[in-house]
């Protein structure tokens, strides 16, 4: 293999232009969190084994035999073939690691130190490497080794324990929510790391596990524990801060969802709903208080709401400017006027399917939008374009090939 070094993306379409990252990750966080640095700009190259793609790849419904999810979550990147467990895969990573900003990995600690992929190699092939590396616990500590998957996160940290009903189980969500919600810390972890590069030149390790995001973004319970000795219960659909705060039943039997959040918007839900009598009481004058009469409340509220269809009800809120929502499923959520005029549900061409609708780029910047290029492509499908910007041989790829490298 010669050393001609893979020609450098350019800087242009998106603020993260100019650089390269290695999705080496599976099953979820790894992929989406470089599926987002994508959207914004980055060259993603998705590295995946040969005789064993990415798991999502099958993930969840499919059509033609072509899973869907990937379409999504494959957006924006090449894909190469690497046996890294091999010699001739180990050198064509560490090739690519020379031209690349950002590698991205959810091994099981020690795995690639196994393949002798480490820190201590990877940084010797480009000290500026940002590593990213996501597990369920962490690189360290008595759990670092065990299989971790958001299910585990989802229950370890707490959310489980709160969510449901409180005479019922603890509840999981029907989603990836820790993947996902750790995808975007590792995103927000990656571009702290590189403007860190920035001052002092040097690559880093970010160290993600699972379960520190979703304890995170759980606010104020470690706090509440720790100067209360106070834990949260399962309060369903209520808050022990404010009421009315539920979902409703409306009268063509849809379902609504009320938030009185602000002491003011309280007062006119009970205003709107006919029994302001409420208002004078001096429980009212908390969201703890109001909490507390939940019952009384939930019953004022409900049975308004039962009276009428969601569209009244949902006009009679937005009237009296009390915060409503009605509840979608994903019907609702392709037909809704704000989605559409955000243009968050876009549709893109795609080559399987002519054209696939699926979520748009995460945010907006005015003036470095990002934009998705493509959707999900096959299995390998760069792999002989990428080795040949390596500067590989026909003769070398042949041999790579032959052996099971790539």
């Amino acid at each position: 293999m010669n050393d001609t070094s893979l020609p450098r993306p350019p800087r242009h379409d998106g603020p993260l232009s100019g650089l390269r990252v290695l999705d080496l990750a599976t099953l979820f966080a790894g992929p989406l969190c470089a599926t987002m640095l994508g959207d914004f700009g980055a060259e993603v190259i998705k590295v995946e084994h040969p005789r064993k793609p990415d798991p999502s790849r099958g993930h969840g419904p499919s059509k033609d035999g072509i899973g869907l999810w990937w379409k999504l979550l494959g957006r924006n990147k090449k894909n190469i073939t690497l046996d890294l467990s091999s010699t001739g895969g180990r050198e064509v990573l560490l090739k690519l690691v020379a031209e690349s900003d950002v590698l991205i990995e959810n091994f099981r600690p020690g795995t690639l130190e196994k393949w002798h992929l480490g820190w201590d190699e990877l940084s010797a092939a480009n000290p500026r490497l940002v590593l990213a590396r996501i597990t369920g616990f962490g690189q360290f500590g008595p759990y670092s080794r065990r299989p971790g998957f958001g299910t585990l996160a989802e229950a370890m940290s707490g959310f489980a324990a709160i969510t449901g009903q409180p005479d019922g189980p603890p509840t999981l969500p029907p989603f990836g929510l820790a993947d996902s919600i750790a995808a975007l810390a590792t995103s927000y972890a990656v571009m702290a790391a590189l403007r860190g590069r920035d001052e002092t030149g040097r690559g880093q390790i970010v160290d993600m596990a699972l379960i520190e995001p979703m304890l995170t973004i759980l606010g104020p319970q470690p706090l509440w524990y720790d100067q209360l000795g106070y834990v949260q219960p399962r309060t369903g659909n209520r808050s022990t801060n404010n009421a009315p705060r539920n979902t409703y039943r409306t009268g063509d039997g849809k379902w609504v969802a009320v938030s009185t959040s602000a002491q003011s918007i309280a007062e006119r839900v009970m205003r709107l709903v006919g029994r302001p009598g409420f208002i004078d009481e001096d429980w009212f004058a908390t969201g703890s208080g109001r909490a507390a009469h939940a019952d009384e409340l939930d019953e004022a509220v409900g049975s308004w709401i039962a009276a009428h269809t969601r569209d009244e009800v949902v006009t009679a809120f937005e009237k009296a400017e009390a915060a409503i929502a009605p509840i979608y499923d994903i019907r609702d959520v392709m037909a809704d006027e704000q989605y559409r005029a955000l243009d968050s549900i876009t549709e893109l061409p795609d080559p399987d399917f002519g054209t696939v609708k699926m979520q748009n780029v995460l945010f907006r910047l005015s003036e470095t939008p990002g934009s998705i290029k493509w959707t999900g492509r096959p299995h390998g499908a760069d792999t002989d374009a990428i080795l040949t910007g390596l500067g590989l041989t026909d003769t070398e790829i042949t041999t790579l090939r032959s052996a099971g490298a790539v």
